[in-house]
């Protein structure tokens, strides 16, 4: 999906690309949208999983920012939302997922906003969670076309506001340390020992 778009992934492909026989993953997934459906649910999962964490975090905004701007996603996500245009059931857990997360974001604008006791703030804890996601989202298509103008003006404006609300931004040394645990954490999953 990554190299081509979901359009052209195939089971031989799959079984190719997994060092397996086609007739395995059809062994195991009935029909493609299984697979799909299977893959989806991994990269979900992992979304879900981080917002999650967030909830509880120091630095929620500034979490939150770093979640919907983690390019990881971007195009896997892209890719399901064109397939579930022409798949119905994975429609339907995109669907599913996407308010998850929503739900998830607005408690998280929620919190901020209760714990800074800002009754003045102008937006609403749902608006301000779907401001920060299409924002990351546009500035993000924008970014992989090569449309960069006004682009650092806007970040600028994002790291004020979770700059007043989350406190200033670690060290660089602190985000490196943060990272390098959070790739450690990846690669035991992909190992299967956690």
């Amino acid at each position: 999906m990554r190299e081509s778009g979901y359009a052209a992934v195939t089971s031989r492909q799959v079984a190719a690309k997994a060092g397996l026989k086609p007739q395995l993953v059809h062994y195991y997934f009935d029909t493609m949208d299984d697979l799909f459906l299977a893959a989806f649910h991994r990269l979900a999962t992992g979304i879900i999983d981080r917002q999650t964490a967030i909830e509880t975090s120091d630095q929620p905004l500034r979490d939150m920012w770093a979640l919907l701007t983690d390019s990881r996603y971007r195009l896997l996500i892209s890719e399901f939302v064109a397939l579930g245009n022409h798949r119905p059931r994975i429609r339907a857990e995109f669907i599913e997922f996407g308010q998850r997360l929503r739900r998830q974001q607005i408690a998280v604008m929620s919190r901020v906003l209760a714990d800074k006791r800002l009754p003045e703030f102008p937006w609403s804890p749902a608006f301000a969670a779907i401001l920060l996601h299409s924002l990351a989202r546009f500035l993000a298509t924008e970014d992989e076309l090569g449309v960069t103008e006004g682009h650092a003006g806007a970040l600028s404006v994002v790291d004020w506001y979770i700059n007043q609300y989350d406190g200033v931004e670690p060290s660089l040394e602190d985000r490196v340390r943060a990272l390098e645990a959070e790739n450690a954490q990846l690669r035991r999953q992909l190992e299967g020992k956690d």
